[in-house]
């Protein structure tokens, strides 16, 4: 019995797969399937698709949740609080790194002095689940004194510019052998979630050019590491490409933050905070300039946007480039915009015309859309409900990507293939089809690879596949991944192989 092929090109029915190498070399039914001295593997109808492209992940801060505090558990301040205290008494002095929770609900959040006597004495850090926004305890704040007074300051959550200090403290104090056990535990589970691909948003404000060194020497994934920093003119894009070795200048790079913390920026202000419009990092003339110097140089440049206001912002740099180079060679480099969840038709129009692909995480609007959801809470039932319009971007003209943010939602493509297809806004979704497109030949793209054949199962493709038991169910279990040839998981050889292109 053969296996069923998910490719708008494949045929219907049970079909044989052949690889030679790292190559596809037919797709077709299993009785026209060439066996002899071929190693064959009988799959039992089992479902076959392209493996997936994760386009937006932070792999150690995912990692160190392995062995650090997961509080999205947390009903309220006392659960937060209790775990911090359990962990310091097993592990006195040692950093505590959290992550996960929000304060929907809560009667008020944790003060400082409330962690302190948590923690006693040992550095905290515990981000929020959109990882804008943190607590943290004197013992961190020690090690971050730019932190204090810094945009985003106050004495209980940190966010902006005091966040950002804090964060960088705390995974300076992550030593080496605990930062590659975060990130091979990393690699290890996306491949068994049917991902051979990730695309690594580094930038000094979330992690370190260390760090992503480090990822990228791993077995596992393939990493295609981004670097979120912003450059005025060619000569410095080409010293921070080498400097870092990123694949592009995109990703992280903050425009704005989240509306979970308050920090996306917004035209108008939050509805649960009167006055309180959010905050913009860079204006048009810096992303201008940033994506300019980025085209020059041959390379991606992209843009963390979430806020109407920041894709105002998006949208005016990117016509200060064109102007400065030419829409032709903005389409060339496929630059790229991370989130993009609140986007006007005319915003769109514009993304389109440049080739701008818009890198989403459909899980977000599954976790916090809909009426009675976070993004109405903060902005009210009428700005949330256009939020994170895949249907119209899609209509538009512009490429999606499919990601998760992780840690902020796990990795797991086919929770994210139901929350686009699930929208909680009617007519926002889209297909399953272009989900799973979005997820795997998306990802491609948004890395700048336009081959016919990159996400595909067609003949001459890479042997980049996963193959999935009980495609159907909500949460396939995934069999095999292969990237180009070389397993990365496999359930029955139980691991991930020691090899990588």
């Amino acid at each position: 019995m053969g296996v069923r092929v998910l490719d708008p090109d494949a045929p219907s029915g049970s079909l044989a797969l052949e690889i030679t190498g790292d190559r596809v070399t037919s797709v077709g039914p299993v009785a026209a399937a060439r066996t002899d001295g071929a190693e064959v593997h009988d799959l039992d109808g089992a479902v076959v698709t392209p493996a997936f492209v994760d386009a937006h992940v932070h792999a150690t801060s995912t990692g160190l949740l392995v062995d650090g505090l997961d509080l999205t558990g947390c009903a309220d301040p006392r659960t937060l609080l209790d775990a911090v205290a359990a962990r310091a008494t097993a592990r006195p002095g040692a950093l505590i790194w959290g992550h996960g929770w929000q304060e929907l609900g809560w009667p008020h959040l944790p003060s400082r002095a409330e962690i302190d006597r948590a923690a006693a004495g040992a550095p905290v850090y515990l981000s929020r689940i959109d990882v804008h926004s943190a607590l943290v305890s004197t013992g961190l704040l020690d090690r971050a004194p730019g932190a204090v007074g810094a945009t985003g300051w106050s004495d209980g959550t940190l966010s902006a510019d005091a966040h950002h200090h804090v964060r960088r403290a705390a995974l300076a104090a992550v030593d080496g052998t605990v930062r590659a056990a975060a990130q091979r535990a990393f690699l290890r589970d996306a491949a068994a979630r049917g991902v051979a691909v990730v695309h690594e948003c580094a930038g000094p404000d979330i992690s370190s050019a260390v760090d992503l060194a480090a990822l990228r020497t791993l077995d596992g994934p393939e990493v295609v590491g981004y670097w979120g920093q912003a450059v005025r003119d060619v000569d410095e894009a080409r010293d921070l490409l080498a400097a870092t070795g990123a694949h592009g200048l995109a990703g992280d790079l903050f425009v704005d933050g989240s509306v979970g913390s308050r920090t996306a920026a917004l035209r108008d202000a939050y509805t649960d905070a009167p006055g309180c419009t959010g905050n913009r990092y860079l204006d048009a003339d810096a992303v201008g300039a940033h994506i300019t110097a980025c085209t020059l140089a041959g390379v991606q440049a992209g843009f963390h946007v979430i806020g109407d206001a920041a894709a105002d912002t998006l949208t005016q740099g990117l016509r200060i480039a064109a102007t400065a180079t030419s829409v032709q060679a903005l389409r060339t480099r496929t630059h790229r915009v991370e989130h993009l969840e609140m986007v006007d038709a005319e915003q769109r129009a514009v993304l389109a015309e440049l080739g701008v692909v818009a890198s989403v995480q459909p899980v977000f609007d599954a976790l916090w859309g809909g009426p009675s959801g976070m993004y109405a809470e903060r902005l009210g039932v009428s700005r949330a409900a256009p939020m994170n319009p895949l249907a119209a971007l899609a209509g538009a003209g512009v490429t999606l990507a499919l990601g998760s943010d992780s840690p902020v939602t796990p990795v797991g493509p086919w929770a994210a293939v139901r929350a686009a297809v699930e929208h909680r806004t009617p007519g926002s979704g889209i297909t399953r089809e272009a989900a799973v497109a979005a997820h795997t030949v998306g990802g491609h793209r948004a890395a700048g690879d336009h081959s016919a054949t990159a996400g595909r199962l067609v003949v001459g493709a890479p042997a980049s596949y996963a193959v999935w038991d009980g495609a159907g169910d909500p949460a396939p279990r995934c069999l095999l991944t292969v990237h180009r040839g070389t397993t990365l998981h496999s359930v029955r050889s139980g691991g991930v192989a020691s090899s990588r292109t």
